[in-house]
C-alpha cells in the first residue's frame, strides 16, 4: 500500500475545512426539486424519510449503508470474480483479506449485518438470558429479543450528553457491567457486545482501554466477548486521533487489536468496505462450527453467503481500503466540519463529532415538540422539505412499544445526517449547513406528527405519519417569503 497521508492540512488563513484525497472520476446527476414538490413527496411518503423516491432527494443521506462510493479499484475488482456456486476463488480472495485485517481464521459470509446478527442471536441466546453491551442497534435488538434475550445498555454517565468533551462516549461503564454479572450471574451472559462507534447515540467511539477492562472483566467470569465491527475503521481512526497511547499507530495495527479482543467479530460491508454484504469471524473452530448450519439454511453457502461473487470481490478490496488513513478519514473529517460549523451558529448538535453522521438534537431544536409527537421525525421532515436533504430519524419512533401500547421513549432524539465516504462534496456541506441554521432560525413553525399507519416490528421502515397540523404548509410559505423562487 502506498504511504498513508494525513487529511490535516493548514491554511494561510483562519478558517480550517477538510481536503479530499481523492479526484472524482464518475459522477451521478441530482436533481433539487422545488419546494412544492418536496412538500407533495414528504406527504406521499406519509412523512417517513425512508418511503421518499430518491429522484425527489437532492442530498441523501439517510444512511451510509451500501451507500459509500467505491474506488477504482473495487470496481475494476469485480471484472475477475469466479461465479462457481461453491468453492469460488472470489470467496477465498475475501477470506485472506479478512484475515489480514481482522486477523480471524474462520470467515462465514452473509448477505449483510443483520444477517450475522441473527446467526449470532440463535446460536447463543436462551430465553432469559441477558446481554450487556454499549448500546443497542435497532436489529440488533430485534433480534437478541425475538430469541428471548434481554439487553442492557451499560454506557457511561457521560454518552448522552449533548455537549461533552470526552473522546470515547461509546464506552462501557465497568462498574455496571461487574454489577450486572453479579445480579444475573454469569452464566446467563452468553456475551458482552461492543459495537464500534455506537449508531443510536451520535457515532460515538469506544477507547482501547476500555476493551482491555471488559475484556479483563470477561476473561474472569468465562464470558465471551462479540464486536460488532460495522464502523470499526472509523473507531480507529478516533483511537488513534484521541487516544495518546496509539497516536503513532497505523490504524491497520489498531483495527488488528481491536478484534485480537474479541472471540467473535461480526460486520456489515455495506459500511466496512464500501459494499454489500457482511460476514462473522473467529479463531475459536468450535464457535465456527455452531454457527456455520445457519449460514445455508438462512444465507446461501458458505463460499457466497447470500452475495454475489461481484460484491465479494469488491468486499476484498474494499477490507484492505479501510486500513488506509486517507480512505477512513474522509467521513470523519467531513462530519467533524459539519458538527463545528453549525456548533457555531447555536444548533444543538452531538459533541463531540464521531463516525457516520452529523447527529442534531431534536429535543433541544424543537423543545416545543413533545417527545410522543416524535420531533426527531419532524426535524427530519422539515429539513427534506426546505432543502431536499434527506436524513434519518434516530429516536423514539426507532423505538417501540410496551406491553400496554405505549411509546417506549428514545433516550435522544436524534436527527442523523449521515456522510457516505466520498460521496459529498464541500460545497454541498455548506449548503447543508446553511439550510439547517435557516430552519433553525424558523423552528417554531415546525410542528410534531402522529403515526397513521404502524408496523409491529421495525416501524421506521414503513411506518407512515401525518403532521398534528397545519405547520408544513407555514414552514413552506416563510421560505417562499426568504428564498423566493430560490430552490
Amino acid at each position: 500500500m502506498e504511504t498513508q497521508q494525513s487529511q490535516t492540512i493548514k491554511f494561510f488563513g483562519d478558517e480550517t475545512f477538510p481536503v479530499e484525497m481523492h479526484k472524482v472520476r464518475i459522477v451521478q446527476k441530482l436533481f433539487l426539486r422545488p419546494v412544492e414538490d418536496r412538500l407533495k413527496a414528504i406527504n406521499e411518503a406519509g412523512y417517513n424519510t425512508f418511503l421518499l423516491n430518491t429522484k425527489d432527494v437532492f442530498l441523501d443521506m439517510l444512511t451510509d449503508s451500501g451507500t459509500n462510493a467505491m474506488s477504482d479499484n473495487q470496481v475494476s475488482s469485480m471484472l475477475k470474480a469466479d461465479d462457481a456456486y461453491a468453492g469460488s476463488q472470489s470467496f477465498y480472495r475475501m477470506e485472506k483479506a479478512l484475515q489480514e485485517v481482522f486477523g480471524k481464521k474462520y470467515i462465514l459470509p452473509v448477505h449483510q449485518g443483520r444477517a450475522a446478527e441473527n446467526v449470532v442471536s440463535q446460536v447463543f441466546i436462551k430465553k432469559g438470558d441477558v446481554i450487556p453491551m454499549n448500546y443497542h442497534f435497532t436489529t440488533t435488538k430485534a433480534h437478541m429479543e425475538l430469541n428471548g434475550g434481554k439487553i442492557f445498555e451499560i454506557y457511561t454517565d457521560e454518552a448522552l450528553k449533548i455537549k461533552s468533551d470526552n473522546p470515547f462516549k461509546g464506552n462501557i461503564d465497568i462498574d455496571k457491567l461487574n454489577a450486572l454479572i453479579e445480579k444475573y450471574g454469569a452464566d446467563r451472559v452468553p456475551f458482552i457486545r461492543m459495537e464500534a462507534s455506537t449508531n443510536l447515540i451520535g457515532g460515538q467511539p469506544f477507547s482501547i482501554q476500555n476493551m482491555r477492562d471488559v475484556k479483563a472483566v470477561a476473561d474472569r467470569h468465562g464470558i465471551m466477548m462479540v464486536l460488532d465491527a460495522s464502523l470499526i475503521g472509523e473507531n480507529a481512526w478516533f483511537i488513534k486521533q484521541r487516544e495518546p497511547e496509539f497516536k503513532n499507530t497505523s490504524i491497520k495495527d489498531i483495527l488488528r487489536l481491536m478484534c485480537d479482543f474479541a472471540d467473535i467479530v461480526y460486520f456489515s460491508s455495506r459500511k466496512v468496505s464500501s459494499t454489500r454484504g457482511g460476514g462473522i469471524c473467529t479463531n475459536d473452530h468450535d464457535l465456527f462450527l455452531k454457527m456455520r448450519d445457519l449460514v445455508p439454511l438462512y444465507e446461501g453457502f458458505l463460499t457466497y453467503g447470500g452475495m454475489s461473487v461481484r460484491e465479494i470481490e469488491a468486499m476484498a478490496v474494499g477490507l484492505e481500503e479501510t486500513t488506509d488513513e486517507t480512505v477512513i478519514n474522509q467521513s470523519p473529517s467531513f462530519i467533524e466540519y459539519a458538527v463545528r460549523e453549525l456548533d457555531k451558529r447555536n444548533v444543538p448538535v452531538i459533541t463531540p463529532a464521531g463516525a457516520l453522521g452529523c447527529h442534531i438534537d431534536a429535543m433541544s431544536f424543537l423543545p416545543h415538540v413533545p417527545q410522543q409527537e416524535y420531533p426527531a421525525g419532524a426535524l427530519a421532515a422539515a429539513l427534506y422539505i426546505i432543502s431536499g436533504c434527506r436524513g434519518m430519524e434516530r429516536g423514539t419512533i426507532s423505538s417501540v412499544r410496551d406491553e400496554n401500547g405505549d411509546d417506549i421513549l428514545a433516550d435522544m432524539e436524534l436527527l442523523r445526517l449521515a456522510f457516505p465516504r466520498r460521496v459529498f462534496t464541500l460545497s454541498q456541506t455548506k449548503f447543508l449547513i446553511d439550510r439547517v441554521h435557516w430552519l433553525y432560525k424558523n423552528r417554531k413553525l415546525v410542528g410534531g406528527l402522529k403515526f397513521v399507519e404502524e408496523p409491529a416490528v421495525l416501524r421506521f421502515f414503513m411506518g407512515r405519519l401525518a403532521p398534528v397540523n397545519e405547520w408544513p404548509d407555514k414552514l413552506v410559505a416563510k421560505f417562499k417569503e426568504d428564498f423566493g423562487n430560490s430552490l
